[in-house]
């Protein structure tokens, strides 16, 4: 991790409660910090710095406290004044959702595809309503309390990233006053406060929050914000926080019995329904008995397309779709539904739900300002290593997919494939975090690729997020735009499956690769090179002084010499003598792409065919169908896709 210098803390004890105004008075000394002087003008790289400074000397909190705190919630960014998932506001993501839900923009649709993937069920769209304004959690409704704290207006608190951590820092000092604790100038003493400065209202949601800004604390960070900010805090290894201090807090005790999380996370059961409602019918999930009876190969990264309690009342319809877990924005916690051993209704392939384990993240695919948490990052980093490690996933971009990487089983569900959690999820730093950070791993000469641009300042044109057709704002993406030549000027690539004309919309994913997917590499034209991507030569910008790929090897599948193509699937399912009496076969169909002799896919896994039997509520009737035949998984285009072993042979990149 990184760490660097920085002032000492600093606080001064006790001190008496100022009128709202004469604090108000003091903090507006603040504001000039970072909205006057112009980008060159000396100081004006470390304007939030001094804010940090500054404020932490006004309401006695020790100023790492704050800068942990403040990273945990947005890592310093401030995201030009836009609300995150929560309506959280600034670097200290001070909450008010009553301001976020009126700007609030209409949620975009990602296709109507069936969830479960073999039977007709409702599709995954907009998860409920946002909360009603009076019945807002008081974890969503933090900025008011800083702007009575403060004397500070709320639209400067939402707006003004000095106000806003002058705000986070009244709020800390009025956290450790209630809890009975003095102002101090050390760390160690702050546990209590920074937990109930999350907003839960549980004990192991708080401690989890409280001990990652702690572990930032320990470790020390460094980065420059999306404003240009650097901002530094100084490792501090050896701190010990208070940890007794949130006896006294007063929060509920969740139901933690049954979950399947690391102690590392807070994490409570709330089951999803099995159960039948009529006519045969049942819902939202199949029992089974993984990882005995089939393998857990895949983790898929959904977002929510609604708010947290909206969510949690979907997942608990029967006659809904289910997922395994559900993480929350403001704060990382997790709520378990479907225990691993289910299978889960949550991909729109069915071969893929019943070896996979689904992950719903509170978020808005076609909301770039509605911004993620760090709190939920590290929280679901923390699951899916957790799982991965229980289930043997491999950590990578072929087994941590993206419901938008998951491919439609059939020709007819290619077009009604969901496209989350989209570009502006952090792909990137969501591999440091899992520890698997995306690395040079060859030369020139290596023969395949990873993605890997910049976030912050790869910014892709998208359109749609609002209405159809006009631009989105502006904002970080993990996608790359891929041409059918070594330029601009160049048309985009056309995917056949999805037919029409490939567009820059949001949910467009004919022409898109994602950061840490890795391709074969077809060619090379200066600052441009290309890849072999759904039967076709693709080419994306990369130059050698800002490159959005770094050169990597591996093996590939290349058709069997004599072939000029072979066929590529949507599933591994297995031949049909392999289906006992009883089971229907399942179709072997093709997707209508080919994998053409000359190009080469890179390997994520070598599997048989299989399909899990689970069409009755009565598991007696349910069998794993394990056939002979054997698929590679290969990374296609945008999605992954399989193709029979038979058909093809593997060779080194490099080659």
């Amino acid at each position: 991790m990184r760490g660097s210098v920085t002032a000492p803390d600093r606080a001064a004890g006790h001190r008496r409660t100022r009128p709202a105004a004469v604090a108000s008075a003091a903090v507006a000394l603040l504001l000039p910090l970072l909205g006057a002087a112009p980008p060159d003008s000396p100081g004006a790289a470390d304007r939030l710095q001094s804010a940090f400074a500054s404020a932490a000397a006004e309401y006695h909190v020790p100023q790492s406290v704050l800068l942990g705190v403040s990273y945990l919630q947005s890592r310093w960014d401030a995201h030009a004044g836009a609300p995150s998932v929560t309506g959280g506001y600034g670097p200290m993501h001070l909450t008010d959702a009553r301001a976020a839900l009126a700007e609030a923009t209409p949620h975009h649709s990602e296709g109507t595809e069936d969830a479960r993937g073999d039977s007709a069920r409702p599709p995954l769209l907009p998860a409920g309503k946002p909360p009603r304004a009076s019945k807002i959690p008081a974890r969503l409704s933090t900025l008011p309390r800083a702007a009575e704290l403060t004397g500070l207006s709320p639209q400067a608190l939402r707006t003004d990233p000095a106000a806003n951590v002058a705000g986070g820092a009244a709020l800390l000092a009025a956290a450790q006053k209630e809890l009975g604790e003095p102002l101090s100038s050390d760390p160690a003493d702050w546990y209590g406060a920074v937990a109930r400065f999350s907003g839960a209202d549980d004990r192991a949601t708080a401690t989890a929050y409280a001990n990652d800004v702690y572990e930032v604390l320990r470790t020390g960070q460094e980065r420059r914000t999306d404003a240009g900010q650097l901002v530094a805090l100084a490792a501090q290894p050896g701190l010990s926080p208070d940890i007794a201090q949130l006896r006294r807090a007063g929060l509920r005790t969740a139901n933690t019995a049954g979950t399947e999380c690391p102690p590392t996370v807070s994490c409570e059961w709330i089951p999803a329904p099995y159960e039948e409602f009529g006519e045969g019918d049942y819902g939202n999930h199949d029992l089974g008995n993984r990882p005995v009876s089939q393998g857990i190969d895949y983790i898929v990264i959904h977002d929510t397309e609604g708010a947290w309690e909206g969510v949690l009342q979907m997942v608990q319809d029967p006659t809904y779709v289910s997922w395994q877990y559900s993480l929350r924005s403001t704060d990382g916690h997790i709520a378990q539904h479907v225990k691993a051993k289910d299978v889960a209704w949550h991909a729109g392939n069915w071969y893929v739900n019943a070896k996979s384990i689904g992950l719903e993240h509170e978020g808005f695919l076609a909301q770039p300002d509605s911004w993620y948490t760090e709190a939920m990052y590290r929280s679901s980093a923390r699951l899916v290593r957790y799982l991965a490690h229980k289930y043997g996933i491999p950590l990578d971009r072929q087994h941590i997919l993206g419901h938008d990487n998951v491919p439609g089983p059939t020709r007819s569900t290619i077009g009604g494939m969901h496209t989350d959690p989209g570009p502006y999820w952090d792909w990137r730093h969501y591999f440091e975090l899992l520890g698997r950070p995306f690395v040079p791993t060859a030369g020139p000469n290596g023969g395949m690729v990873t993605i890997r641009p910049d976030y912050a300042t790869n910014r892709p044109e998208y359109t749609g997020c609002a209405s159809a057709g006009r631009p989105c704002a502006a904002h970080g993406s993990s996608a790359v735009r891929l041409y059918s030549g070594p330029g601009e000027s160049y048309p985009l690539i056309k995917d056949i499956g999805l037919g029409g004309t490939p567009s820059t919309g949001v949910n467009d994913l004919s022409s898109r690769v994602s950061t840490g997917q890795q391709y074969a590499v077809a060619g090379r034209d200066g600052d441009w090179t290309a890849i072999w991507y759904l039967g076709q030569k693709a080419w994306f910008r990369n130059p050698a002084e800002k490159p959005t790929a770094v050169n990597a090897t591996g093996l590939v599948v290349t058709p069997k010499d004599g072939a000029t193509s072979v066929p590529v699937y949507g599933r591994a399912y297995p031949e049909s003598s392999a289906y006992p009496p009883g089971v229907p076969a399942q179709a072997v169909s093709p997707l209508p792409y080919t994998l053409p002799a000359g190009q080469r896919y890179v390997i994520g896994d070598k599997v048989p065919g299989e399909y899990y039997y689970a069409v009755t509520f009565d598991t007696g009737s349910h069998r794993v169908v394990v056939g002979k035949d054997l698929y590679y998984e290969i990374q296609y285009g945008h999605r992954v896709a399989f193709v029979r072993a038979a058909d093809v042979r593997v060779v080194p990149s490099a080659a």
